[in-house]
């Protein structure tokens, strides 16, 4: 069984490799790891020396649970209880298991915020299509233009054996959330007191092989097509994002238009990129804070630190349960902790440089990656003066009726104002995540975003 110990070592060899300018490949027999010794995404399939984290046995069956006529889904660990909850009392018990931003968070909230931590159970996998592009990537994919784009890319996962922390973070970006996806999800920015409006919006996503009019003959440089309509509040309500997301970044930057319900008129929008402001986020996120992370990677340098285990967010069906309101769930401060659920999981520990001469509002961001996934599961960001900043957590949930592995609520906390941002929530809406949605290129056109916006 290869250990964390050992997988650091690999980690720091290949960082050696890459400094002398030798970087490797991966192998014909690394690759034939996955599956055997590793799982089809490249996680170590072996559970943990002290079983507190469990062997990877393929993930939640299909029929783990049942959806309602909204298409929530029930919690298969329902009738578990914590194993112990961390607390500001007793958290240097397990600080070695906690990241400096979880740390922080003891520090600036210690009567209100707790980690509730339970059984880990490694629910995820993904379709066998999607396993199928993964193999496929291992030895074909590569790095071009710098880092800033993919060549002989499919479908996901085009690192599942990374050498260093560009390609662990190219996995994070490009990993599976279905193809293609409609949802109804809600944000809030609560005041430092709890109170708090909310923003409604209606998101739609898919992947360029996902649309119903896919020509695999066709050349593009599209990664995904995203379109974000906000219908409320009344104020907002109309505005239509648009982007294409390329996947090089340097051959073409992401392309992004939004429509001004106001205005009536569709313009360009260079701003949605790097550290341009979120939408209707109140100046709490950037742009590149959605998914927790998103975007060009070219304006950091990328540092694969090696594997930590580390208590993450994780199986949040508790927290995505139809029977709560969003008033149980924004509380001032941070999220209600006792909705949440912890487990301890492997993560791969990334951590991104700010390049000289770049610009960005965070000068170092340390990501923490689960590796069953390639869902970042937390990221703490720094300022310039090198002082920790925000907090991003990502309650991951599996939604094992469809086999896709995503979030229920991205939230990110401001430690200096006291503030946070909670997006996606889904509790009180009519629906689920759609993941019948089907859309063709024509649906992503600047030309269609007046039709989207009308209110």
């Amino acid at each position: 069984m290869k250990t964390t110990k050992s997988l650091l070592q690999t980690g720091a060899l290949a960082l050696s490799l890459m400094a002398s300018g030798v970087m490797a490949a991966v192998s014909a027999e690394e690759a034939a790891k996955l599956g055997t010794s590793l799982t089809p995404l490249g996680a170590e399939k072996a559970g943990n020396a002290d079983g507190t984290i469990p062997e990877w046995t393929g993930g939640l069956p299909q029929n783990a649970g049942s959806a309602d006529a909204k298409g929530f889904l029930s919690d298969p660990f329902a009738n578990e209880q914590p194993l112990f909850t961390i607390t500001a009392q007793n958290v240097d018990q397990y600080k070695d298991k906690l990241t400096p931003g979880q740390l922080a968070m003891f520090k600036r909230y210690p009567d209100t915020y707790k980690m509730p931590v339970y059984k880990t159970h490694r629910t995820a996998t993904v379709p066998a299509k999607v396993i199928e592009a993964t193999k496929y990537n291992v030895t074909n994919t590569k790095l071009v233009e710098g880092g800033n784009g993919l060549e002989n890319f499919r479908t996901a996962n085009p690192f599942p054996i990374p050498k260093d922390g560009l390609e662990a973070i190219w996995n994070h970006i490009t990993r599976y959330r279905g193809g293609s996806v409609r949802r109804l999800v809600t944000q809030a920015t609560p005041q430092p007191n709890g109170s708090y409006s909310l923003v409604y919006f209606q998101d739609e996503f898919t992947f360029r092989d996902q649309l119903k009019d896919y020509d695999s003959s066709k050349p593009s440089n599209v990664l995904f097509y995203f379109k974000q309509r906000v219908t409320a509040p009344s104020r907002l309500a109309g505005n239509v994002l648009l982007v294409h997301e390329t996947l090089n970044q340097v051959k073409e930057p992401r392309l992004a238009w939004l429509y001004n319900a106001g205005q009536r008129r569709v313009r360009r929008a260079p701003q949605v990129s790097y550290d341009g402001p979120g939408t209707a986020a109140d100046g709490l996120r950037t742009s590149d804070n959605f998914d927790l992370y998103n975007g060009a990677p070219d304006r950091y340098d990328w540092k694969l630190e090696g594997k930590k285990e580390i208590y993450i967010p994780y199986n949040a069906y508790k927290l995505d349960s139809p029977k709560l309101k969003y008033s149980d769930i924004i509380k001032a401060g941070h999220i209600n902790q006792d909705l949440t659920r912890y487990e301890l999981h492997r993560v791969w520990h990334v951590v991104a440089t700010l390049k000289p001469g770049e610009r960005h509002i965070y000068a170092k961001r340390d990501f923490y990656i689960d590796e069953d996934t390639w869902q970042a599961a937390a990221i703490d960001h720094y300022d310039g003066r090198g002082t920790l900043w925000r907090v991003a957590e990502a309650h991951a949930q599996y939604y094992y009726n469809k086999q896709v592995p995503w979030y229920t609520l991205e939230s990110l906390y401001d430690l200096l104002s006291g503030r946070y941002l909670a997006l996606g929530m889904k509790n009180e809406e009519k629906q689920s995540y759609d993941f019948s949605y089907t859309a063709g290129e024509s649906d992503y056109t600047p030309a269609a975003l007046r039709q989207a916006g009308v209110r």
